[in-house]
């Protein structure tokens, strides 16, 4: 039975990562941060098929992430790969951005991703053998007006997984990143019809993608052989 850590578990993409590889029998390692209520439930849904522990903290905090790794490790004694899915996004002009909103944004977006898969890493090293799959976002390689912080987190996230690839890939572990375009997420649901028309205008598919959609793929990438590391791979429905 594989193990997986997934963040962003009461979000939209996270929780529908989460029940999709609940519905293939893997053991969960759940994190949230603010919507208590949502992973609390999801934690209870998925429990009662599947081995379920969560976590409910900042991702940016290192001691936080070392004592729920810790925890996890103890607990289930391993764990086969991470699923990054936590992110926030800050839509607005540049110079309207304070640097604790700035900060904010990498926290939770970059610099959580190089906490959790420092304190993984030596585990997957020691095995030979783990994912890395990190979500980051269409923005991160072609960046978005007025979505300049996301875009700089999302850019630094695909530079991080190219590089901690090539560091990895010796030890048989797979680094990735998925990038998906327009998915249907509370996220986006601050969008008018009108903007959200626009942006489905520009997608060759012509819609939006959704969070089953994703998970679909995330579950694909998790089975790639691990010859398959160090790339930035587009879900976007020919978007980009």
């Amino acid at each position: 039975m594989k193990t997986y850590l997934i963040t962003g578990a009461s979000g939209g993409i996270g929780s529908g990562i989460a029940k999709k590889l609940a519905s293939e029998g893997c053991r969960l390692v759940l994190f949230g941060n603010r919507n208590e209520a949502a992973l609390r439930e999801l934690e209870e849904t998925l429990s009662k098929t599947v081995p379920c522990k969560t976590f409910l903290g900042d991702l940016s905090d290192e001691k936080f992430v070392k004592k729920a790794v810790r925890e996890s490790l103890a607990e289930f004694g391993n764990i086969d790969g991470l699923v990054h899915a936590a992110g926030v996004a800050s839509i607005g002009l540049m110079t309207d951005l304070s640097l604790p909103d700035w900060n904010r944004l990498f926290g939770v977006n970059l610099t959580s991703a190089f906490l959790l898969c420092r304190e993984l890493a030596p585990h997957m090293i020691s095995k030979k053998d783990g994912r890395i799959l990190l979500v980051s976002s269409v923005w991160g390689g072609r960046g978005a007006s007025c979505e300049v912080a996301y875009s700089a987190t999302k850019g630094g996230m695909n530079s991080f997984t190219k590089a901690l690839a090539k560091e990895l890939a010796p030890s048989g572990i797979a680094v990735n990143a998925l990038a998906p375009g327009l998915v249907d997420t509370p996220m986006n649901s601050t969008l008018s019809e009108e903007e959200l028309a626009d942006v489905i205008e520009e997608i060759p598919a012509c819609r939006m993608t959704d969070p089953a959609e994703v998970a679909e793929m995330v579950s694909l990438l998790l089975k790639a052989p691990s010859y398959l590391t160090g790339q930035i791979i587009g879900f976007d429905g020919g978007w980009e």
